[in-house]
């Protein structure tokens, strides 16, 4: 029998989305599923990226260009620019996703068998990227008790390496909720220039920064701009994320250039995703305002009522909307199955998604789940308290 490759055996399984047979079992059964397990945000997709797609004047669908259409980068620029960032549309590429972004960039920077260090916990498709790519992932681990906040710049320089090419951050922290401050930005951009270094950055959670905190993006860095490298995308900032349609960003000429040959090899990103992605950016601040507001009522509901869960611990969200929980429990994976087999509150039970994997380091995370809070507050208050019986069930 022909076999599998190794590469592919290797491939992790998402956390995100492994456990939806069980869910949707539960389903067939009528049992109503409260998702907290996924970042799918409810809030409404702009109209004026809905209207782009349906008023079009297109009579043929044709290829874009590879890099994206001249006058969307030019308008993702100009979206820059609003944030004190400089880019030309000649240094953004417009991709399939922000995953395709991350793909290109680690074909773009690393051989099969470097090496890229990453702050652990971190999404989880980090894993899969590095894997198709042949790198090895370096994991720094952040703490709960810390809030999750950067570890010690020794730490990462006990790792680094003749073979480390970079070093890769979410900010804000997809699954963390933590906000990388302009401290801890400015000590990582010093440790990529003095070791030579990408320093990549996912920040397509910018626009959630709560509290009255600002993002600060490596590419207000200056100095780094031949080893910054941001990855973008429409899907959470417009709930767009169906759209699949991102970008990455740099200064360095031979990152663009090479990233280009990757893109070539996909010909180019879909055309009515770029048109309802460039009217998209035509959305008012009231929107970000209004979506900032009810992200942290959300996330002030949520961890409110998980702090009447005895026995846990709660890494606060400044950003993004997502939250890791600590549970007094050995095994998330099997209790986020049995919540769906067998658990229920008045014929309702919640999906989360267990934590290990959004960590490298084998054994981390175990015991703790990630929460996406996007849902509207009264299922947020619902989720919880089935949450909290089901802890006194499954402990007992």
């Amino acid at each position: 029998m022909p076999s599998i490759s190794r590469k592919g055996q290797l491939m992790p399984e998402s956390p995100i989305r492994k456990l939806v047979p069980f869910a949707e079992e539960a389903k067939r059964k009528g049992i109503h599923v409260i998702h907290l397990n996924i970042g799918q945000p409810d809030i409404k997709t702009p109209q004026a990226a809905l209207e782009a797609v349906k008023n079009n004047t297109l009579e043929v669908l044709e290829y874009s260009r590879t890099e994206g259409s001249e006058t969307y980068r030019e308008k993702i620029a100009a979206y820059y620019a609003k944030k004190g960032i400089s880019v030309s549309a000649d240094e953004i590429l417009v991709t399939t996703g922000g995953s395709e972004a991350l793909s290109f960039v680690m074909g773009s920077i690393a051989d099969s068998g470097d090496e890229i260090i990453i702050p652990e916990p971190f999404y989880a498709n980090y894993n899969g990227f590095a894997t198709a790519s042949g790198v090895r992932v370096l994991p720094v681990v952040s703490r709960i008790e810390d809030n999750f906040a950067l570890p010690s710049i020794e730490e990462f320089e006990k790792r680094i390496t003749k073979k480390t090419r970079a070093i890769l951050i979410c900010n804000p922290g997809n699954p963390t909720g933590y906000l990388y401050t302009k401290n801890e930005i400015q000590k990582l951009a010093e440790i990529a220039k003095k070791h030579d270094l990408f320093l990549i950055a996912d920040e397509v959670y910018r626009e959630f920064a709560y509290d009255g905190r600002e993002h600060h993006s490596i590419l207000q860095e200056p100095g780094l701009e031949e080893n910054a490298i941001v990855v973008d995308s429409v899907s959470k900032r417009y709930s767009m994320c169906g759209a699949r349609i991102g970008y990455l960003v740099s200064k360095n000429t031979a990152v663009i250039r090479t990233a280009l040959k990757f893109a070539q090899a996909r010909l180019s990103p879909p055309t009515y995703a770029q048109i309802a992605s460039e009217a998209a950016l035509s959305t008012p601040q009231s929107y970000f305002d209004e979506v900032k507001k009810e992200y942290t009522e959300r996330r002030d509901i949520l961890i409110a009522e998980l702090e009447k869960i005895e026995n846990i611990k709660i890494g606060k969200p400044q950003g993004a909307f997502y939250c890791i929980v600590e549970l007094p429990i050995k095994d998330a994976d099997d209790f986020a199955q049995w919540l769906l087999e067998d658990f229920r509150v008045n014929n309702e039970t919640v999906m989360v998604a267990p934590a290990a994997g959004f960590y490298a380091t084998e054994g981390l995370g175990k015991n703790q789940i990630r929460i996406a809070y996007v849902l509207e507050k009264d299922s947020l208050k619902r989720a919880v308290n089935i949450l909290k019986e089901a802890l006194k069930s499954y402990i007992g």
